[in-house]
């Protein structure tokens, strides 16, 4: 790959937001390097490429660089034209998938919260995140109406994406909350829409293993609230 058309990503394995750039790039068939980042110990490229942050991921295309994973998959659906597409082109209904992207990451931030919680103010952030999925349930019958979409017919856009990054490894959550919040009596739109993601093979190739991840949110865990003595 010449640094003329050079695409690379900065990431780390277990992070939500590199998993959707990621994702993006396989989706799109775009040839990209992956650097995965230490982020205990990060390189001075990361820090050089993002400064302000001093996160992943970053996505370097042509040695310029792109941060912030929801900038990176306008970028890359807005650089690389030809299709498959991550948003509609119908202005109407792109801003809808918009409206529900931002919401999905509301709902990543409450489920981000939860780690540093425990007992009763843990049980509360729990329940307004299971609030936040009965508000996406029922919203997004409007965009699907008929359904899920069937990914033997097209590929996953945006909106797929970013519902992947949050819901996707909820199996790993489960295990570590060690509660069940995700029922397809309770949400049958949301479930079935991530079991048909993960019959994705660019998606499975995204998807963490579930002991990994638990044992990384133990790990995290531990680090916010350490053991009791």
């Amino acid at each position: 790959m010449t640094e003329e058309s050079s695409v690379k990503l900065h990431g780390f394995w277990a992070c939500p937001s590199a998993m959707r750039a990621i994702l993006a790039l396989k989706v799109k068939g775009i040839e990209f390097d992956y650097i995965e980042e230490d982020l205990s110990n990060k390189s001075e490229l990361l820090l050089k490429y993002n400064p302000v942050h001093k996160k992943v991921p970053v996505l370097v295309h042509n040695g310029k660089p792109v941060a912030e994973s929801l900038v990176i998959l306008d970028y890359i659906d807005e650089v690389w034209t030809d299709p498959p597409h991550l948003l509609p082109k119908d202005p109407y209904l792109r801003a809808k998938h918009r409206f529900w992207i931002t919401f999905f990451t509301l709902i990543f931030d409450t489920m981000r919260q939860t780690l540093a919680k425990e007992g009763e103010e843990r049980k509360k952030v729990l329940d307004e995140l299971v609030e936040k999925m009965d508000v996406a349930e029922q919203g997004l019958k409007e965009i699907f109406p008929n359904g899920v979409p069937c990914f033997q017919e097209q590929k996953p856009g945006y909106l797929d994406i970013v519902l992947h990054s949050v819901f996707g490894t909820h199996e790993a959550a489960e295990e570590f909350f060690e509660e069940k919040f995700m029922t397809v009596e309770r949400f049958p739109l949301l479930v079935s829409w991530i079991s048909a993601l993960k019959q994705v093979p660019e998606v499975n190739q995204v998807i963490p293993p579930v002991p990994k991840l638990v044992a990384f949110l133990q790990f995290i865990k531990q680090k916010y609230i350490p053991p009791k003595a």
